[in-house]
């Protein structure tokens, strides 16, 4: 039996002093006909593990109905690390942040009346221990004391900077130990005094996260941590993008000096992000501190291997520090090639909004019957991005005048505003837009997008939609009716549409041939704000607001012969074509 424990200095494999070298790849964000790729190339960089999070709400969106199949294939996905000859990492949250969606903790158990989130809550601790029991069934046997590789797993997640209930540690502590969890347990928090303090307990074994200062880091880590081994258990090697900011990067030979000190220092580490992969569908998480930020589709992260899962300038900097400290196999993976350039003519269909409604069953207002103030996403049941809301305009707000301002508590995220089916205005939360005038009419008409679930700190969980009374010239508005939109639906009946010339909003879906199947870049700059879809596969969201500006296309989504492309445009596209270009384009950096 293979043991893997934590001694006076050093992780300990076998009884001998052994260093953990890891890269994160998160399962839910690659393809899966890609993992055994990925894994592969991270033991080519000199990795001797792999480091994933679990996402909940990406195996229980709905409440019970479990699903660790395909793309939640977690067994698979160690299975495949363990084939490669390396170890794994678990860290099953159940809060994961990741910049991902709500954190990974699924809306129906946020959105439970009366819960307290990260906490010793009685209806969260009973929904966390049915989620846990459910990972750790697919980990426990996997363990390296019982022939497997998971030599750690991770107890919540940068708890220091949210909480400091130490009770509710011990009760996850405690429920996976219950589970026959074997392996060393840890904890993760960045180097802060009190975020150390507050995120871990004696029993488990506190590491760090952070991506630079590493030698000034790894002291403060060793003042709360006094024996063992230091690891720094996420190694920022770069960072996240949001729609309206920049295409972020760090310099390769400063990342890989940060690198060299921490390894020098004889600490473990977990790189993140080897590869960060894609935020495909509307999985993408947000950010709020004080202005809401939604990230971007890809997750490339500036990290050693690139979103298309090829090897970088970091990469092959990172290899050649890490040679310095271990062994690193002589092959070499190959750079990115150029991928297929189609310039594809697409056809518009017109309004998809209308289609939507009839395709729900009876027109606008299906989903809710008339209600006083605007019912949430929540209330709804809608899991996908887009609820259309309607209301019949009173006169008496307007007065004698032709206008009125219609004012919103709050809206979550972005909001179209249309009067008797003409449109008058959009609002955005990240510009903290909540009115504008609108002219006199019959029917009003807004449609909400969720942009992203704020994935971090207090924010997580909040409701979507319109939050709140709704006024129009002072006076509140009451009887709305509200259709949650079905975005898959809406992508099938484009592709099954003939053609319709419109300046607005419109479907568009074109078809293309390929020799073979490819990884492609599809290029969004002809567009204004969507969603585009290969062969019925959920590339993800495009706004011209950037900065990314192609779209990642995996090969195992597209085949040899005819593909088709459905874009469901929210706005107007400037040109009706998709150009699928050579490389990807994630936008203008920083100077």
């Amino acid at each position: 039996m293979t043991t893997f424990s934590i001694g006076e200095t050093d992780f300990l494999l076998d009884g001998r002093p052994h260093r953990v070298i890891a890269g994160a790849l998160h399962y839910f964000r690659i393809h899966p006909d890609h993992w055994a790729d990925r894994i592969r190339k991270a033991r080519l960089m000199g990795l001797n593990t792999i480091e994933t999070y679990v996402a909940w709400n990406a195996h229980e969106p709905v409440r019970g109905e479990w699903d660790a199949t395909g793309w939640n294939d977690l067994g698979r996905f160690l299975d495949l690390i363990a084939a490669e000859g390396m170890h794994a990492i678990v860290r099953p949250g159940p809060y994961i942040c990741a910049e991902w969606h709500n954190g990974g903790l699924p809306v129906w158990l946020t959105s439970t009346p009366g819960i307290g989130l990260r906490r010793s809550e009685p209806q969260y601790l009973e929904a966390v221990s049915t989620y846990l029991r459910r990972v750790y069934e697919i980990v426990a046997p996997r363990q390296i004391d019982r022939g497997g590789n998971v030599v750690l797993v991770q107890i919540e997640n940068e708890y220091g900077a949210y909480g400091s209930d130490h009770d509710y540690l011990r009760t996850l502590t405690e429920l996976t130990r219950a589970c026959d969890i074997t392996v060393p347990l840890t904890t993760v928090d960045q180097p802060e005094p009190h975020m150390l303090a507050a995120g871990t307990l004696p029993d488990l074994h506190t590491t760090g996260s952070f991506g630079s200062r590493a030698t000034e880091r790894l002291a403060t880590l060793r003042e709360h941590q006094p024996t063992g081994p230091l690891m720094c258990s996420e190694f920022w090697d770069g960072w996240f993008d949001w729609w309206g900011g920049v295409h972020h990067t760090t310099d390769a030979a400063a990342s890989a000096s940060e690198l060299d000190a921490l390894l020098a220092a004889g600490a473990s580490v977990n790189i993140y992000m080897l590869h960060g992969g894609t935020n495909f569908g509307t999985t993408n998480g947000a950010n709020d501190k004080g202005r809401y930020a939604p990230i971007v589709t890809s997750y490339d992260y500036d990290a050693p291997l690139d979103e298309s899962g090829h090897p970088t300038e970091k990469y092959h900097a990172f290899r050649e520090v890490i040679a310095r400290y271990a062994p690193v196999p002589d092959e070499v993976p190959p750079a990115r090639p150029e991928a297929p350039v189609l310039s594809v003519p697409l056809r518009t269909t017109g309004d998809w909004l209308p289609a939507a409604d009839a395709a729900a069953g009876a027109g606008a207002g299906a989903g809710a019957g008339a209600a006083v103030t605007p019912p949430t996403f929540e209330q709804l049941g809608q899991l996908g991005p887009l609820v259309r809301y309607d209301i019949a305009l009173p006169a008496e707000p307007f007065g004698d005048s032709d206008s009125a301002v219609l004012a919103f508590a709050e809206v979550r995220d972005l909001a179209w505003v249309a009067v008797d089916g003409a449109p008058i205005g959009r609002l955005q939360r990240a510009l903290h837009e909540r009115s504008l005038p609108i002219p006199r009419g019959s029917r009003l008409t807004v449609l909400v997008e969720d942009q992203g679930r704020v994935n971090y700190d207090v924010r997580l969980g909040e409701n979507k939609g319109l939050v709140g009374p709704v006024t129009l010239g002072g006076h509140e508005l009451s009887g709305w009716t509200a259709q949650p939109v079905d975005l898959a639906g809406v992508a099938a009946g484009i592709a099954r549409a003939s053609g319709h010339a419109v300046a607005g909003r419109t479907g568009l879906v074109g078809t293309f041939d390929l020799d073979e199947p490819a990884d492609l870049f599809l290029d969004t700059d002809a567009w204004s704000k969507g969603y585009a879809f290969v062969n019925g596969f959920f590339l993800g969201r495009y706004w011209r607001n950037g900065p990314q500006r192609t779209l990642y296309v995996p090969a195992p989504a597209t085949r040899a012969g005819a593909n088709e492309v459905v874009v469901v445009e929210l706005e107007h596209v400037i040109d009706p074509v998709a150009a699928f270009v050579a490389a990807p384009d994630l936008g203008h950096r920083e100077e």
